[in-house]
Protein backbone atom coordinates (compact mmCIF):
# COMPACT_ATOMS: atom_id res chain seq x y z
CA UNK A 1 0.00 0.00 0.00
CA UNK A 2 1.01 3.39 -0.45
CA UNK A 3 0.28 6.74 1.71
CA UNK A 4 0.08 9.88 -0.28
CA UNK A 5 0.43 12.86 1.84
CA UNK A 6 0.46 16.65 1.45
CA UNK A 7 3.14 18.49 3.79
CA UNK A 8 2.23 22.31 4.09
CA UNK A 9 4.32 25.08 5.24
CA UNK A 10 2.28 26.74 8.35
CA UNK A 11 2.47 30.39 6.24
CA UNK A 12 0.10 32.79 4.73
CA UNK A 13 2.04 31.85 1.82
CA UNK A 14 0.73 28.43 -0.20
CA UNK A 15 3.78 26.03 0.24
CA UNK A 16 3.66 22.79 -0.17
CA UNK A 17 4.88 19.53 -1.32
CA UNK A 18 2.85 16.09 -1.91
CA UNK A 19 4.70 12.96 -1.64
CA UNK A 20 4.22 9.33 -1.85
CA UNK A 21 5.77 5.99 0.65
CA UNK A 22 5.21 2.82 1.28
CA UNK A 23 2.85 2.15 4.35
CA UNK A 24 5.61 0.34 5.57
CA UNK A 25 8.53 3.13 5.62
CA UNK A 26 9.14 4.55 8.74
CA UNK A 27 8.71 8.08 10.35
CA UNK A 28 12.08 8.35 9.87
CA UNK A 29 12.18 8.02 5.88
CA UNK A 30 9.21 10.62 6.13
CA UNK A 31 11.42 12.98 7.79
CA UNK A 32 14.40 12.74 5.26
CA UNK A 33 11.60 12.61 2.03
CA UNK A 34 10.26 15.96 3.49
CA UNK A 35 13.73 18.24 4.05
CA UNK A 36 14.97 16.63 0.67
CA UNK A 37 11.11 17.89 -1.03
CA UNK A 38 11.95 21.38 0.71
CA UNK A 39 15.31 22.00 0.33
CA UNK A 40 16.98 21.35 3.66
CA UNK A 41 20.04 20.14 4.72
CA UNK A 42 18.45 17.46 7.34
CA UNK A 43 21.09 18.11 10.06
CA UNK A 44 18.52 19.42 12.45
CA UNK A 45 16.58 17.81 15.16
CA UNK A 46 12.56 17.67 14.03
CA UNK A 47 9.82 15.83 15.36
CA UNK A 48 6.24 14.28 14.45
CA UNK A 49 3.22 14.58 16.54
CA UNK A 50 -0.41 12.79 15.81
CA UNK A 51 -2.67 16.00 15.51
CA UNK A 52 -6.62 15.78 15.66
CA UNK A 53 -9.04 17.72 12.90
CA UNK A 54 -8.35 20.90 15.18
CA UNK A 55 -4.58 20.90 14.60
CA UNK A 56 -4.08 19.72 18.61
CA UNK A 57 -0.70 18.59 18.81
CA UNK A 58 -0.50 15.07 20.79
CA UNK A 59 1.64 11.94 20.93
CA UNK A 60 5.63 12.84 20.15
CA UNK A 61 7.42 10.61 17.83
CA UNK A 62 10.90 12.07 17.69
CA UNK A 63 14.24 11.89 15.31
CA UNK A 64 16.06 10.53 18.45
CA UNK A 65 14.82 10.01 22.06
CA UNK A 66 16.44 11.87 24.48
CA UNK A 67 14.55 11.32 27.28
CA UNK A 68 16.49 9.96 29.62
CA UNK A 69 14.82 7.17 30.55
CA UNK A 70 12.07 10.00 31.97
CA UNK A 71 8.92 9.32 29.62
CA UNK A 72 10.32 7.53 26.60
CA UNK A 73 8.61 8.05 23.24
CA UNK A 74 8.88 6.41 20.21
CA UNK A 75 11.70 7.36 17.58
CA UNK A 76 10.76 7.69 14.14
CA UNK A 77 13.14 5.15 13.21
CA UNK A 78 11.19 2.61 14.93
CA UNK A 79 8.00 3.53 13.70
CA UNK A 80 6.56 2.89 10.43
CA UNK A 81 3.43 4.66 9.16
CA UNK A 82 0.97 2.43 9.35
CA UNK A 83 1.58 1.87 12.87
CA UNK A 84 0.39 5.70 13.45
CA UNK A 85 -1.48 6.58 10.51
CA UNK A 86 -4.78 5.39 8.79
CA UNK A 87 -8.17 6.04 7.13
CA UNK A 88 -9.16 7.71 10.70
CA UNK A 89 -5.82 8.90 12.06
CA UNK A 90 -4.83 11.51 8.94
CA UNK A 91 -3.38 14.22 10.71
CA UNK A 92 0.09 15.41 12.14
CA UNK A 93 2.30 18.05 12.58
CA UNK A 94 6.12 17.99 12.12
CA UNK A 95 8.56 20.56 13.52
CA UNK A 96 11.70 20.83 11.79
CA UNK A 97 14.70 22.57 13.44
CA UNK A 98 13.51 23.23 16.98
CA UNK A 99 15.52 26.56 16.84
CA UNK A 100 14.04 28.21 14.06
CA UNK A 101 10.48 26.46 14.47
CA UNK A 102 9.97 25.78 10.61
CA UNK A 103 6.33 24.05 11.32
CA UNK A 104 4.45 22.24 8.76
CA UNK A 105 0.88 20.63 9.08
CA UNK A 106 1.03 17.25 7.41
CA UNK A 107 -2.77 15.13 6.08
CA UNK A 108 -2.60 11.25 4.76
CA UNK A 109 -4.31 12.28 1.52
CA UNK A 110 -4.58 8.62 0.21
CA UNK A 111 -4.47 5.06 0.69
CA UNK A 112 -3.33 3.29 -2.77
CA UNK A 113 -2.11 0.06 -4.16
CA UNK A 114 1.75 0.68 -5.27
CA UNK A 115 2.49 1.28 -8.96
CA UNK A 116 4.68 -1.06 -10.82
CA UNK A 117 8.20 0.99 -11.65
CA UNK A 118 8.09 3.65 -9.24
CA UNK A 119 10.73 4.06 -6.49
CA UNK A 120 9.55 5.20 -2.62
CA UNK A 121 9.38 7.85 -1.29
CA UNK A 122 8.24 9.88 -4.01
CA UNK A 123 7.76 13.47 -4.43
CA UNK A 124 4.49 13.56 -6.81
CA UNK A 125 4.06 17.78 -6.80
CA UNK A 126 5.44 21.02 -5.51
CA UNK A 127 3.70 24.09 -4.77
CA UNK A 128 5.49 27.52 -3.59
CA UNK A 129 9.00 28.15 -2.72
CA UNK A 130 10.01 28.30 1.05
CA UNK A 131 11.08 31.54 2.74
CA UNK A 132 14.43 32.50 3.60
CA UNK A 133 13.40 32.85 7.22
CA UNK A 134 10.58 30.62 9.01
CA UNK A 135 7.28 31.80 9.16
CA UNK A 136 6.46 33.56 12.53
CA UNK A 137 5.01 31.63 15.21
CA UNK A 138 3.43 32.56 18.53
CA UNK A 139 3.32 30.83 21.70
CA UNK A 140 0.98 30.81 24.64
CA UNK A 141 0.97 27.70 27.11
CA UNK A 142 0.66 26.98 30.89
CA UNK A 143 4.02 27.16 33.08
CA UNK A 144 5.09 24.48 35.49
CA UNK A 145 3.50 26.39 38.45
CA UNK A 146 0.18 26.40 36.16
CA UNK A 147 0.87 29.92 35.43
CA UNK A 148 -0.11 31.28 31.91
CA UNK A 149 2.02 32.62 29.42
CA UNK A 150 3.27 33.71 25.98
CA UNK A 151 5.61 35.68 23.65
CA UNK A 152 4.99 36.61 20.10
CA UNK A 153 7.04 39.30 17.81
CA UNK A 154 6.74 41.65 20.00
CA UNK A 155 9.15 41.36 23.48
CA UNK A 156 6.98 43.30 25.45
CA UNK A 157 4.14 40.67 24.69
CA UNK A 158 6.44 37.71 26.31
CA UNK A 159 3.57 37.36 29.34
CA UNK A 160 0.52 37.85 28.37
CA UNK A 161 -3.16 37.18 29.32
CA UNK A 162 -4.16 34.60 26.93
CA UNK A 163 -7.25 33.37 28.21
CA UNK A 164 -9.11 32.93 24.77
CA UNK A 165 -5.98 31.03 22.83
CA UNK A 166 -6.02 26.74 22.90
CA UNK A 167 -1.92 26.91 23.02
CA UNK A 168 -1.86 23.62 20.92
CA UNK A 169 -4.47 24.95 18.00
CA UNK A 170 -2.29 26.43 15.36
CA UNK A 171 -5.27 27.73 13.74
CA UNK A 172 -5.54 30.41 16.75
CA UNK A 173 -2.75 31.15 16.54
CA UNK A 174 -2.66 32.60 13.12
Amino acid sequence: MIYRFRVILNAKEDVFRDLELRHDQSLEDFHNSITQAFGFGGQEMASFFLSNDEWTQEEEFPLFDMSDGLEEKRSMSETALHEVLDDNQTKMIYIYDFLNYWTFLVELAEIADAADGVDYPNLIFAHGHLPEEPPATEFEGVDAKGGEFGYGEDADDFYGDNDDLDPYDLDELY
